[in-house]
């Protein structure tokens, strides 16, 4: 460590001190804290099962940045770069559009064995991995629903694909011997204010009411929700908004997941936290 940072950090920690708080004691705490890093970030959620779909769901990235990993081999190499440098032992969040497999698989087809090599990684690396179905990017997303939707064809291939990341998740668990989080975000709403905006509410506490019907042991597995509260597209209403997920989580036992970037311009996460922790 530079002369420079040294210093800066013993000005930091009188500083914090000033008002009570023990940077080293709160260094300490941080190390035993797990980072999950988005496989995303290597790619621009294009992942690998379907490259050539384009990217939907409200999501404001290209896919197609400069030096972004094109295959799974070069993503882990990315991600094994990056954990070598990063200090304490994390874990990796995947997609289920980032599955390893040479099979034609739909999403709602994929199974542990899709993520073998990932786990082979993972124990090669000494880190936990996370899971999140994918609700995006699929013909099967086209009309801006998935889980809500009115159609039960649609509503029934995507509770699958919710049911399958579960048993993917168990999976990480079992292997790892480390819990996986399994964390659901849909993009599911209108640009428009639409007349009805409580029975695609209700269809979706059906649908992931059914997803978590098969009690699994939180030994191995544990489900988080995630609110949207707009994207591209989809500016006006989100059924799996905030409020509705925040309730959603506290009455099922579930975790409640905060994307710092979906807000509108005059709200701020901080907000969210300080409203809800207490």
């Amino acid at each position: 460590m530079s002369e420079h940072v040294i210093k800066a950090y013993e000005l930091a920690k009188e500083k914090y001190a000033e008002i009570g708080v023990d940077t080293e004691e709160a260094l300490n705490a941080l190390k035993k804290i797990k980072l999950s890093i988005h496989c995303w970030q290597g790619d621009d959620v294009l992942g690998f099962l379907f490259p050539d779909q384009d990217l939907t769901g409200g999501i404001s990235v290209s896919g197609n940045y400069p030096g972004k990993a094109r295959t799974v081999d070069e993503l882990r190499k990315d991600l094994s770069k990056a954990l070598s440098v990063i200090p304490g032992k994390h874990k990796v969040q995947l997609h289920s559009i980032y599955a390893d497999t040479d099979e034609k698989v739909d999403l709602n087809e994929l199974a542990p064995r899709h993520f073998q090599s990932w786990v082979d990684w993972a124990k090669e690396e000494g880190v936990g991995l996370d899971m999140n179905g994918t609700f995006f990017s699929h013909p099967k997303s086209a009309s801006g629903f998935t889980l809500s939707s009115a159609d039960k064809e649609i509503r029934d291939f995507w509770i699958e694909v919710g049911k399958g990341s579960r048993k993917i998740a168990e999976y990480f668990g079992k292997e790892l011997g480390q819990q996986s989080v399994n964390n659901f975000w849909i993009p599911d709403g209108y640009k428009d204010n639409p007349i009805d905006k409580l029975a695609p509410r209700q269809r979706l506490i059906e649908s992931l009411d059914e997803i978590m019907k098969e009690k699994i042991s939180e030994n191995y597995t544990i489900e988080a929700v995630e609110g949207k509260l707009f994207g591209t597209g989809v500016e006006s209403y989100t059924v799996g908004s905030h409020e509705f997920y925040e309730a959603y989580a506290l009455t099922r036992g579930k975790l409640w997941t905060i994307d710092a970037g979906h807000f509108h311009p005059t709200e701020d996460v901080s907000d969210k936290f300080s409203a809800f922790l207490p």
